[in-house]
């Protein structure tokens, strides 16, 4: 996925709330020096899988009796899933994860709406469907400051696009809808809500009773419209042809027979199967034509023979 944008995903470069922390351990400094070269080789050097290696190696140092491992282990993952995103690795982020957090109810809110997002980028939303599931509906997250984004995305990105419109609503208005969206947010998502029920309540169209080519313009394929305006023009020339008939032979008719020959022999190859149904209208048309010009003529001639 190198068409995302490094931006959206990666975090600030500065992770001031962990530098102003109490002295660093020298297993944390370790960390933080990695935690930093990770996000220099992603938004610097752009180089995607030294960073993504580098986050691995910095979760693998840290100490879990410090109380800042939390912030540290979130800043890697941040920076490993754009790597990953990054790579064209997107499918591997969830497992990823929960292999740092073991449990879909421990993945930080920040980490949990950044999944979604990436997975509904790759149009692969389901793949959310259940991990979001139980950690919104886990109490201990209820508490947490991005809990409201991740029911928004889940709602708006994940249910209403598969078409879970029972368990869109059931969010909206129970007890984690309560919690999660504000009065406003909670109607505009019921309006979305059935919006899309209404959508999937639209029967879908029946091919057997769709309408010919015959008699619906809009199925009229690009060749049969061609078709049809070269016999329209063809028509007018034809009934010019009438008009002139009592005129002098000569100079119109000529033109005309020039006109008509230049669009069958050279605007039109008939070694092309495409073109047979147009010569045969133009031979159609030219005999029409020609019985229309000179059969009086010949039916004179035959009378004066008989006399």
């Amino acid at each position: 996925m190198r068409s995302s944008s490094s931006a959206s995903l990666a975090p600030a470069r500065s992770f001031g709330s962990v530098r102003h922390s109490p002295p660093l351990s020298s297993g944390l400094a370790q960390t933080l020096s990695l935690l930093d070269a990770a996000a220099e080789q992603l938004m610097v050097h752009r180089d995607f899988q030294a960073a993504f290696d580098t986050c691995d190696r910095g979760l693998a140092t840290l100490e879990q009796e410090d109380s800042r491992c939390g912030e540290f282990k979130a800043s890697f993952c941040i920076l490993g899933i754009q790597a990953l995103a990054e790579l064209n690795q997107w499918h591997g982020v969830l497992s990823w994860i929960l292999q740092h957090y073991e449990y879909q109810e421990k993945i930080p809110a920040k980490i949990m709406q950044m999944c979604i997002l990436l997975y509904t980028k790759v149009g692969e939303q389901a793949t959310m469907q259940e991990a979001a599931r139980l950690w919104l509906h886990c109490p201990s997250n209820s508490r947490l400051a991005g809990f409201g984004t991740v029911a928004e995305l889940y709602l708006l990105h994940v249910l209403v696009p598969l078409g879970h419109v029972e368990e869109a609503r059931e969010l909206v208005l129970g007890e984690v809808g309560s919690g999660a969206f504000t009065e406003d947010q909670r109607q505009t998502g019921l309006d979305v809500v059935e919006e899309k029920e209404r959508e999937n309540q639209e029967p879908p169209p029946d091919p057997s009773r769709s309408p010919s080519p015959e008699t619906s313009g809009h199925t009229v394929s690009p060749q049969a419209a061609v078709i049809q305006k070269l016999e329209a023009m063809l028509r007018f020339i034809y009934r010019r042809v009438l008009v002139s008939s009592t005129g002098s032979f000569p100079l119109r008719r000529v033109f005309l027979a020039v006109v008509l020959l230049y669009m069958l022999l050279v605007r039109m190859d008939p070694a092309l199967p495409s073109s047979f149904i147009w010569i045969s209208k133009l031979l159609q048309l030219l005999k029409q034509m020609w019985n229309t010009m000179f059969a009086p003529y010949y039916q004179a001639l035959a009378h004066s023979k008989r006399l």
